[in-house]
């Protein structure tokens, strides 16, 4: 597994890639070259079902003919001279773009921090497999359970390499392993699905399948005989699986193309109280061993760890060269690269933990819903509209009593930030981390 990625032929390709960008007459260039390997194992009621094996390799170019550029992608032997020349011809009649460009030279790193995102265990088809099925065999072992959606299991590497016409050179290597499962419980139209993962860096890091399989298969059971209720205004209670929404969508908003394109309904909060005071949530693009870092940004820009809100205060837009160019603003390195143009994204997001927990919340509410699971996306970034329908539990006397389903929760996401109270209890478990979560006031359609 160890030779799956050559880092030091991504960074020759993309350096031919530059050059031939350059000859071809561009003013200008930059180019990221991807190789990725994945392996995935899906099995149900204990049967393998399929295995996947995936190899890529593909290159971005993206070339500077004055205020204009143009981008072009390709697959591992594709001509560089053509491509580049390609390139060249399509920036030239591209419509002017005078916010576009590299970063600054004098801004771009040449320290390259290990965060240890790559794993050099050896892991064969069969391990995969047995990961897979011990997982699935773990849910459908809980009393209760009574079908699988099937259980998968995979395991990945890429290498990423950077290079600039002005001087950047850079490359890493992430891997990450996983295993999931989806079951049932009951019989006829009583019955209820849950699910539950476990997604890490390290294979020695990942929660075991008979924790993941527990979990999926307590959650499912304890789904059973849901309640309908009335149509009211009630306090909501997010578990920390689906708290991490609140951020998504606090990303979202604050993100430099958003408020530069004014389609944000924060576009106007920069420095303003959105959160109740003693809030704070921060970005850190170099905790080790998480999916969100990296050495660098998709510009060559080394990121560092910055805080969005402070005291319930909005701190920050999150920024890549362009965006920052077009609100008079520096670069806070957030640049997010695949082949194409880079955007500006969040790296590792921590809500931090709140005093009390999610007893104590639950206690103080009296009554509310305690939210388990939500479906699709409800939340309109630009008004701050906020509807999701949704599925959990019943709260009486501060105390979870039944389960409850077919029910839409709506309210709007300035108000609901305003309100927010964050638990105590954190699980550094995906690059988005956020405790358990309540807030009062929002609507709750029922029957």
């Amino acid at each position: 597994m160890t030779e799956l990625v050559d880092r030091s032929a991504l960074e020759a390709q993309a350096t031919r890639l530059v050059d031939a960008a350059r000859k071809a007459g561009a003013d200008a260039a930059d180019a990221v070259a991807i190789r990725a390997v994945n392996q995935v194992v899906s099995v149900r009621l204990g049967k393998t079902e399929k295995v996947e094996h995936s190899e890529s390799e593909d290159f971005g170019l993206r070339v500077f003919v004055g205020d204009r550029h143009a981008t072009v992608s390709a697959t591992l032997g594709a001509d560089v001279t053509e491509l580049a020349e390609r390139a060249v011809a399509m920036a030239r009649v591209a419509p002017p773009d005078r916010y576009a460009g590299l970063a600054d030279a004098d801004r771009l790193t040449r320290s390259f921090p290990d965060l240890e995102l790559l794993d050099e265990a050896v892991t064969d088809t069969e391990a995969v497999v047995a990961r897979a099925v011990a997982t699935e065999d773990a849910a459908r072992a809980v009393p209760g359970v009574t079908n699988s959606g099937g259980a998968s299991a995979y395991w990945s590497r890429a290498g990423v390499a950077l290079v600039t016409s002005h001087g950047f050179l850079g490359s890493y290597e992430t891997s990450r392993h996983g295993h999931s499962v989806s079951v049932i419980a009951g019989e006829g139209t009583g019955m209820e699905r849950d699910w539950e993962y476990a997604s890490r860096s390290h294979l020695a890091d990942l929660e075991t399948p008979e924790w993941v399989g527990q979990r999926a298969g307590e959650r499912a059971v304890k789904r059973l005989n849901p309640r309908k209720i009335d149509t009211q205004t009630a306090a909501i209670v997010y578990d920390p699986r689906v708290s991490t929404g609140i951020l998504g969508a606090l990303v979202g908003a604050i993100s430099g193309s958003a408020i530069a394109r004014k389609t944000s309904f924060l576009k106007d909060k920069l420095g303003e109280r959105i959160f109740a005071p003693g809030i704070r949530i921060t970005d850190d693009p170099k905790r080790k061993r998480s999916s969100g870092s990296h050495p660098f940004d998709g510009e060559g820009l080394a990121p560092e760890t910055m805080d969005l809100v402070v005291d319930g205060v909005l701190q920050t837009w999150l920024l890549d060269s362009a965006t920052a160019r077009e609100l008079g603003l520096t670069s806070n390195a957030r640049a997010s690269r695949g082949l194409g143009n880079p955007s500006p994204s969040a790296t590792n997001v921590l809500f931090h933990p709140g005093e009390k927990s999610p007893a104590e919340l639950m206690k103080d509410l009296g009554e509310g819903l305690y939210v388990t699971d939500f479906i699709g996306h409800g939340a309109n970034l630009v008004t701050g509209d906020y509807s999701r329908g949704a599925s959990g539990f019943w709260i009486e006397n501060g105390e979870i009593a039944y389960p409850v389903a077919e029910i839409t929760v709506a309210g709007k996401l300035q108000d609901m930030f305003a309100r927010l109270v964050p638990a105590n209890d954190i699980e550094f478990r995906s690059a988005f981390v956020a405790p358990t979560i309540a807030i009062e006031g929002l609507t709750i359609a029922g029957r």
